[in-house]
């Protein structure tokens, strides 16, 4: 088993040989005006998995009760508390409790 000082000893020659690849690559004076960067084949393959996810996805319980929390049931209770109240001053207009004077949106 690797000690804690050897492991920290491979991962900073790791970190050296990246940087000096780095600015190798940064560096070069034959890239001919283009800004090119570095292509890291990390990022490459994250994007790719983000355009192609939905040609794997499979739905499964776990994600329909992640699409039902996230969002139907907002949606749904949202709907709930707004015909609720709104049937609540409606009752109160139609039975007199609310004189029109003290009612909001008159107009509309």
């Amino acid at each position: 088993m690797a000690s804690t000082e050897q492991i920290q000893q491979e991962k900073a020659a790791r970190r050296a040989a990246l940087r000096n690849e780095y600015w190798r690559t940064m560096t070069n004076p034959h890239t001919r005006g283009e800004s090119v960067g570095v292509f890291d084949t990390g990022i490459a393959r994250y994007q790719a998995m983000q355009v192609n996810h939905f040609e794997h996805f499979r739905p499964t319980g776990r994600t329909f009760r992640i699409g039902m929390i996230s969002v139907v049931i907002p949606i749904v209770g949202y709907a709930w508390m707004l015909k609720t109240e709104r049937d609540g001053r409606e009752k109160k207009y139609r039975t007199g409790q609310v004189a029109y004077k003290d009612r909001n949106f008159k107009f509309i």
